[in-house]
């Protein structure tokens, strides 16, 4: 009789199990995206492009004006757009390893960059010296840092995570680095974009888990800090302790605010329509940058202005969802950073709009007149969606697991 010789069991475990690997590997190229990466990355897209569109809006009747193409503004816009969507995608494929690798390298980088201001590179615009011009354009190297100084918080006290009980494992090196950042900045005078990096301070430790005790002090720490600086600069005291809620100061610290409260009023519930703003022919300044929302109120009405609140919220429940789904305390931390920095710097602006809080020079996320604010809120976004495509999996079984159940016994 004749045999037939039967494949070595060594050859085909291998087989199957490359087989296998081979399936789970084309698996999770096709998995569907977790509901947290649909609302930001949905919420981000629509708020670039009513950013942009807006943008054109606002910038058009000024650049007529002087003689330049009412298409410049929008177009200066459009091309960090072009670079920021893809490249947001593209980090949002980015392993966490490498997310974390990256901390301490992106925070001397955006430090080492901050500090380029001081240079002959730098320019001073409105008493703040925090841009510098590249090439013909004109960067805001502290939005860079503010993304920084979350991924490396976030770092740290991952590493540190069964001691934050400890005042000193919390507060070393977390508060002297970060004071060290906001520094950089409060030397150019920008108190406002120094605000905007204590609160994301403040946010990662909050997210950490510390303490309430030991969360208490850097609060109190950051409050009385930034009653100080505004205190020993009279320019600031001046604009903070201003009344605009009358026309005394209409010619001086309270011009801006008071026309943009007349550009919300004058929008009604429908708008005046698109296009048609008044407040942009000169009487606004910073129409495209600051005050962008009160020509969105203006043009769009009441109805536009819940639809930009509505896509905040949908990108703030989001990222809240990650940061509550996950496991990771890196990706809690950052995410935490990263959504008090986008979060409350739209609320800083809008309330500055509306009259609320005193003109402090903060921008509106996605939406203001400013590439370099548009590229860093997009790449944070993209390390966002990074973070969002860990969720299916830290909820559910892993495809080896589930793969692995279906050869053992069936157990109750």
């Amino acid at each position: 009789m004749t045999q037939v010789e039967r494949p070595h069991r060594s050859d085909t475990g291998s087989t199957g199990s490359g087989g296998l690997a081979a399936r789970v590997s084309l698996g999770r190229r096709f998995t569907p995206v977790s509901t947290e990466f649909l609302m930001i990355a949905s919420a981000a897209l629509m708020l670039t492009i009513f950013g942009l569109v807006m943008v054109l809006s606002a910038t058009s009747a000024t650049a007529v004006s002087n003689g330049e193409n009412p298409m410049d503004g929008a177009l200066r816009q459009g091309i960090f757009a072009v670079l920021g969507v893809p490249l947001m995608f593209l980090i949002s494929r980015l392993p966490i390893a490498f997310l974390k690798r990256m901390a301490w390298p992106a925070l001397f980088g955006a430090i080492a960059l901050q500090l380029l201001v001081f240079t002959p590179l730098g320019i001073e615009d409105g008493g703040n010296r925090n841009w510098i011009m590249i090439a013909g354009f004109t960067l805001q190297p502290s939005e860079f840092l503010k993304l920084a100084l979350a991924l490396w918080i976030g770092f740290v006290l991952m590493r540190k995570q069964t001691m934050l009980g400890t005042w000193h494992q919390v507060f070393i090196p977390v508060v002297p680095v970060g004071a060290l950042a906001i520094a950089t900045v409060i030397a150019g005078k920008d108190l406002g974009t120094a605000m905007v990096l204590v609160i994301i301070l403040l946010g990662c430790l909050f997210f950490s888990g510390v303490k309430l005790r030991l969360f208490i002090l850097p609060v109190l720490l950051g409050v009385v800090a930034v009653i100080a600086l505004a205190i020993t600069s009279p320019d600031r005291m001046r604009r903070i302790t201003a009344t605009c809620s009358d026309m005394s100061a209409y010619t001086g610290d309270c011009y801006q605010s008071i026309h943009g409260v007349w550009g919300m009023a004058s929008g009604g519930v429908f708008g005046v329509g698109l296009g048609n703003s008044q407040e942009k022919y000169g009487w606004l300044p910073a129409a495209g940058n600051d005050f962008i929302f009160a020509i969105v109120g203006e043009e769009l009405g009441l109805i536009g202005c819940i639809v930009v609140l509505a896509l905040f919220t949908l990108f703030t429940v989001g990222a809240f969802h990650i940061i509550r789904k996950t496991a990771d305390p890196f990706i809690r931390v950052a995410a935490g950073g990263i959504t008090v920095w986008i979060t409350g710097q739209a609320v800083f602006n809008i309330g500055v709009v509306i009259g609320l809080f005193p003109v402090m020079g903060v921008p509106l996320p996605f939406m203001s007149q400013g590439g370099t604010a548009l590229l860093a809120v997009l790449i944070a976004c993209g390390v966002l969606l990074s973070f969002a495509r860990t969720i299916p999996v830290a909820e559910g079984r892993s495809p080896g697991r589930a793969a692995s159940a279906g050869r053992g016994k069936v157990t109750r």
